[in-house]
């Protein structure tokens, strides 16, 4: 079993390598939530995630017992960033398989490190698949994210480093998808700091491992779907599943829109940008999924920030939306001049600002001499909105909202 001596030992290991990265006080989520919140932001990691952590710890151990020959190793990113980074300071030679889904930016960060990327099957299980298959017949180590003890010894230096700014927390708040970081942070909170609560967090998308918790049994499912692709995995891990019985006190689910609500809060709020995987433990602190006594001092950890700037656009545009910061109105217009001049006055009047607009006389729904107009509106809450309706009503002009 993993003990504190062997995380003791990957965080010397990772001296010089690993960024000491911050593990700062946030003034508005404390303010929000009755807690003192501090953020340890592993998305400032050298590859932009904490798995550089266990990926190089588990190599130098490889290359430490004589191995000369290639790893592989199956990652949605930011393992496989980890692993093709060791790899490469070792100068051994790596193979990653990527889930087919997997962003751009992920694909292209593993190849930066001189890795050789191998893109199979529609999820991190699939991938996975063909990796130990793969490596089997190259006569290659794999490298597992999670299901290794010097992998969640590398993980728990996150913990330690924590600790070392702050020894007096009340909680950890941990992202949970296979379970090797939450697995490491655990064993090194509980030695050092028993009373210290772990509460683990994972997307409601990819429940495997919080169905198991609850079931105190290994519990696959058949699909994951979440924005939080860091920790989408299908299958539960026996091995990590042991561990998180053991140490994690409580454990939490926290949706897309949740998610995606903390994504934007952070950047526009705490000006820190992290993906899906990274959000949720703010995720769950915000929509009040965190019980402690009012004035317990938390850590969340901001697990990596290497988000698909397309998935960052969507997350941005609907975050607009649903905070009535943005309008989008079809309206349909008398298709003669000034029609689209009295339209756009009431806006002028109201202050919505117009950020983009589209003129349609031509579908078939429209009766002849009509026009549609979709507007899109810059906008100042739900107060501005109400009242942009109130003077379209006034107005006599037929609309619709688009959502």
């Amino acid at each position: 079993m993993l003990d504190l001596k062997q995380i003791k030992s990957a965080y010397e290991r990772l001296e010089g390598v690993v960024h000491h990265t911050p593990f700062s006080y946030a003034p508005i989520l404390s303010k929000m939530s009755g807690y003192e919140v501090y953020l340890k932001k592993e998305n400032l990691q050298r590859t932009g995630a904490f798995k550089l952590r266990g990926a190089f710890n588990k190599i130098a151990t490889l290359v430490e017992s004589g191995q000369k020959g290639g790893v592989v190793a199956a990652s949605a990113g930011n393992h496989a960033q980890g692993v093709a980074f060791a790899a490469n300071h070792f100068g051994i030679e790596a193979t990653i398989v990527m889930p087919e889904s997997t962003p751009l930016t992920k694909v292209q960060g593993v190849r930066a490190f001189g890795a050789n990327v191998i893109l199979q099957g529609s999820n991190y299980d699939e991938a996975y698949a063909y990796a130990v298959k793969f490596g089997e017949e190259k006569g290659y180590d794999f490298v597992h994210p999670f299901t290794d003890e010097e992998v969640m010894a590398g993980q728990g230096t996150v913990a330690l480093e924590m600790f070392e700014a702050e020894p007096d927390m009340d909680a950890i708040v941990v992202p949970v998808g296979g379970g090797g970081l939450v697995s490491g942070m655990a064993v090194a909170a509980k030695a050092l700091y028993p009373e210290t609560k772990i509460i683990a967090v994972s997307a409601e998308g990819a429940p495997a491992m919080r169905e198991s918790y609850k079931a105190h049994k290994p519990i696959d499912t058949t699909s994951v779907r979440t924005i939080a692709d860091g920790i989408a995995v299908r299958d539960t891990s026996p091995v990590t599943l042991e561990y998180i019985l053991k140490y994690v006190d409580t454990f939490e689910g926290v949706c897309e829109d949740e998610i995606a609500s903390a994504i934007l809060f952070l950047l526009e709020k705490q000006k820190v940008l992290v993906e899906g995987a990274g959000a949720v433990g703010v995720a769950a602190l915000m929509h009040g999924k965190i019980n402690l006594s009012k004035g317990s001092k938390v850590g969340i950890v901001l697990s990596g920030g290497n988000i698909d700037v397309t998935m960052l656009s969507l997350i941005i545009e609907k975050g607009l939306m649903k905070s009535a910061r943005k309008m989008k109105l079809m309206v349909t217009l008398v298709d003669k001049p000034g029609a689209l001049q009295s339209f756009t006055q009431i806006l002028t009047e109201v202050g919505a600002n117009i950020v983009q607009i589209g003129y349609d006389r031509t579908s078939i729904d429209l009766e002849f001499g009509d026009a549609h107009v979709s507007v899109a509106l810059e906008t100042k809450g739900e107060e501005h909105q109400e009242l942009i309706r109130k003077r379209l009503n006034e107005g006599g002009f037929i609309f619709r909202e688009e959502h």
